[in-house]
């Protein structure tokens, strides 16, 4: 059911004459005015308890923020009471710069909507009110109905000395202080203010914080779901992946990975990147690799799978701008020769025991994905032979630079540095986290662009 907002209108600083705030020399509030005839304790409707339904019907209304005081703003308090003019709050109330504290007066909760427009700072509820649809049964029914009238609101509740135990509980339901009736004096009820305020505020924040935080972990949590988990039983290639994303703190970019194994034994590897680095990217990534696999698994491959991804991505992007590039591997079941298709994206790393390090033949590079429509990609056939690493890779990880120059790592770079973190003796997910470390210390600090790789090795 949708919160009451009051109408937003300009109220006077002092409503019917009723506490009236006054400046250090005497004179006026800045937003003092003369009494009006529509002031709150002179309307009609209002004589008796309110249902905070407001008097123009069932409005669908939002409830406005409470207003932060600036340095420059005199804060405002809205007491609700039934007798308002019995009320023992002196004029002089005073903030800690000794600025007025205006105050507005309320009989009942209707004209308490009415009232609690964006600018109230703080709300002095007097607990003695009649509860909103005679519920009696519940002593504290006339603060619940405030707090969620006004939930961004600073409540003080207002009883009396003999009922400190009333008191209590209205801080416990949601009141940030009580006061009592009969003990209280301007100097006491300007600090109340004060800390009621100051407290709604560090609440809120720490409120907010608290949800940022958990939105952070569920964030993080989901985007870790979304990393692939090969699929490799049976198979005796061995798997190692690094990712790291562009995006500060975030731990999923518009790079994508993943490895198969079909029931035929052969083991499909895929490594993508689409253009951008923000969440859209990330999540068109997903869809792109999530679509692949069930390609794969469904028995498409080459060509015909690299079609019907492209189908895909025009339909899931949001910019006809938006294209992917990618890279495919089918390793046969024996593990000694593959199948390679390059849609715009660099070539795969192979390396072999006492042969250097060299990239794959890129000659039939095919457009990347989203470009051209009814493109093709031709499928070339690459000998692997018994023992080797195949390892597939991003752009991210050969785009750094070298030094406080402009020239960058380039693929020649990167396979030399891959060349003497092999020659040290690293391997697997050893070589991978040496290869992106140094990639960064050349870069002189963190990566711009979103980097994955993967690495499979068959052992003899």
């Amino acid at each position: 059911m949708p919160v009451p907002v009051p109408r937003q209108r300009a109220i006077p600083a002092a409503e019917s004459g009723q506490a009236q705030a006054a400046s250090h020399d005497g004179g006026p509030s800045v937003e003092q005015a003369p009494p009006r005839k529509d002031t709150a304790r002179d309307t009609g409707s209002g004589a008796g308890t309110g249902t905070g339904a407001g008097t123009g019907g069932q409005d669908s209304r939002q409830e406005p923020a409470a207003a932060e005081p600036a340095a420059h703003t005199n804060l405002t308090l809205l007491l609700i009471e039934d007798d308002p003019a019995g009320s023992p709050i002196v004029p002089d109330l005073l903030d800690q710069t000794g600025k007025p504290i205006r105050v507005r007066t309320a009989r009942n909760l209707t004209e308490a909507e009415r009232l609690l427009t964006h600018d109230v700072h703080c709300i002095l509820l007097d607990l003695a009110l009649p509860a909103p649809g005679g519920a009696d049964d519940d002593e504290l029914a006339v603060l619940k109905h405030v707090l969620e009238l006004a939930p961004r609101h600073a409540v003080l509740a207002l009883t009396s000395s003999s009922d400190a135990e009333r008191g209590a509980e209205a801080v416990a339901v949601g009141a940030q202080d009580y006061l009592f009736r009969d003990e209280l004096d301007g100097r006491l009820l300007s600090r109340a203010i004060r800390y009621a305020v100051e407290r709604k505020r560090s609440d809120s924040a720490e409120r907010r914080l608290a949800e940022g935080r958990l939105r952070a972990q569920e964030n993080r949590r989901l985007e870790r779901g979304l990393l692939p988990t090969p699929l490799l039983d049976g198979s005796p290639l061995r798997f190692a992946a690094r990712y790291r994303p562009g995006r500060s703190r975030a731990l999923l970019g518009g790079d994508f990975y993943d490895v198969v194994r079909t029931p035929d034994g052969t083991v499909h590897a895929m490594i993508g990147d689409v253009c951008g680095h923000g969440p859209d990217e990330a999540a068109l990534g997903v869809e792109l690799r999530i679509a692949w696999r069930a390609l794969t698994l469904a028995g498409l491959c080459g060509d015909q799978l690299l079609g019907t991804l492209q189908e895909v991505l025009e339909h899931e992007r949001g910019d006809d701008e938006i294209f992917a590039t990618l890279c495919t591997v089918d390793i046969a079941p024996d593990g000694r020769r593959a199948g390679l298709c390059l849609a715009g994206h660099p070539a795969p790393l192979i390396a072999r025991p006492g042969v250097p390090a060299r990239l794959l033949p890129y000659d039939n590079n095919g457009p990347a994905l989203g470009l051209l429509p009814g493109a093709r990609w031709p499928r070339t056939q690459v000998e692997l032979g018994a023992e080797w690493s195949l390892m597939l890779y991003t752009d991210g990880l050969i785009e750094g630079h070298v030094g406080e120059g402009r020239e960058r790592l380039g693929q020649d770079g990167m396979v030399e540095l891959v060349r003497r973190q092999r020659e040290e003796g690293l391997r697997g997910e050893a070589l991978l986290r040496a290869t992106v470390t140094e990639v960064r210390r050349l870069n002189g600090g963190e990566l711009a662009d979103d980097v994955a790789v993967v690495l499979l090795d068959r052992v003899a």
